[in-house]
């Protein structure tokens, strides 16, 4: 049975690892990282960048591809063992694993190294660690924080503070985000837990199966809600753009379902695509089909996404104790790398 009502007491003997008390400090975590007097990785010529990472670490190649969406510079992000065969000279390979022990980014590690590809690690340590300096890699150790999940800020900020001369985004911008995100905590921390707090609104709507919708530019903070809601709250969710969902997702919701509606929104958000808000609002309506939207702070995409991704992760830590749930186990996950290793 899902409970609607929460105190501190409760968080504290239901997340028994203490989860909430690392995001209540995520805007600390974030302007510490960021000041951190870390050796800058600088080099010319670079028109291509892969981004490998798996999980939360995976988050972050969303989130950096997202910022330069925009700009002069391919990202590619791999979730997996293969590298795509458009890397060059001019690629620089960001190779991340917050435990430093994924398989899979160690694969590409090491394949990475066969090309004329320029190279960085990303880790707490684990093998990925002595591969790098065995290899003579570029490697910045990051410690990670509670779980790789929650160490979101640390190595975002972290990687941003590192490449700082290399991705076109400026101490503004940065300074923007984690302001926001300190404004963010005020409403949503574990300090202000009543009515007004968005997450824990947000999470007394979800009970079995959420829907996420997301304009293509906030992409990175659904699917982050998504994982987190899977890994935090045990519960199913999945992910669709806003734009996409009206040539097919929609019709679903002709049927009656347990699942529920989130709406990812941006503030200024693309004409089209407050159109599209609009008219599958109206649907909903049309069908009592109940929604909830959240929307994004004012300012640039990466104070956008990082706030958006604070205030829905610390949601289904939430979601998780209104469910007796426990956040912080991922035994499932845990039997996939035991197998992984025996194989």
């Amino acid at each position: 049975m899902v409970r609607k009502r929460m105190n501190l007491e409760e968080l504290e003997n239901i997340d028994s690892k203490k989860m909430f008390q690392v995001y209540d400090k995520w805007p600390e975590i974030a302007r510490d990282s960021f000041k951190e007097k870390f050796q800058k990785f600088d080099v010319k010529d670079i028109d291509h960048i892969v981004f490998a990472g798996m999980g939360g670490s995976g988050t972050l190649g969303d989130v950096i591809s997202a910022i330069l969406s925009k700009k002069n510079i391919h990202v590619t992000s791999v979730k997996g063992y293969l590298l795509p065969k458009t890397v060059d000279s001019k690629t620089l390979a960001i190779v991340t694993s917050v435990s430093g022990n994924t398989i899979e980014t160690l694969d590409v590690l090491k394949n990475v190294k066969k090309t004329p590809a320029k190279v960085i690690g990303f880790s707490a340590g684990g093998k990925m660690e002595n591969v790098c300096k065995k290899n003579n890699i570029y490697f910045q150790k990051i410690p990670m924080i509670h779980s790789p999940r929650a160490s979101f800020p640390n190595f975002l900020f972290s990687i941003l503070n590192v490449l700082e001369e290399i991705l076109p985004i400026n101490q503004n911008e940065v300074n923007e985000s984690i302001l926001a995100l300190e404004n963010t905590k005020k409403n949503i921390s574990s300090e202000n837990l009543n009515e007004q707090n968005k997450s824990l609104e947000l999470a007394k709507f979800i009970t079995e199966f959420a829907y996420i919708y997301h304009p293509a530019g906030l992409k990175p903070a659904a699917i982050r809600y998504k994982n987190s809601l899977q890994e935090n709250a045990k519960i199913h969710a999945l992910t669709e753009d806003v734009i996409e969902s009206c040539h097919n997702g929609i019709v679903a919701w002709g049927e009656r379902s347990n699942a529920k509606p989130i709406l990812v929104q941006g503030k200024n958000d693309h004409e089209k695509t407050i159109e599209r808000w609009q008219l599958l609002k109206e649907f909903f309506q049309t069908k009592n089909i109940e929604y909830r939207e959240v929307n994004s702070v004012e300012g640039g995409i990466l104070s956008k996404i990082t706030n958006l991704i604070y205030l829905l992760d610390y949601s289904t830590i939430y979601t998780s104790v209104l469910r007796n749930i426990d956040p912080s186990p991922v035994e499932p996950i845990d039997f996939i790398k035991k197998q992984l290793e025996r194989d």
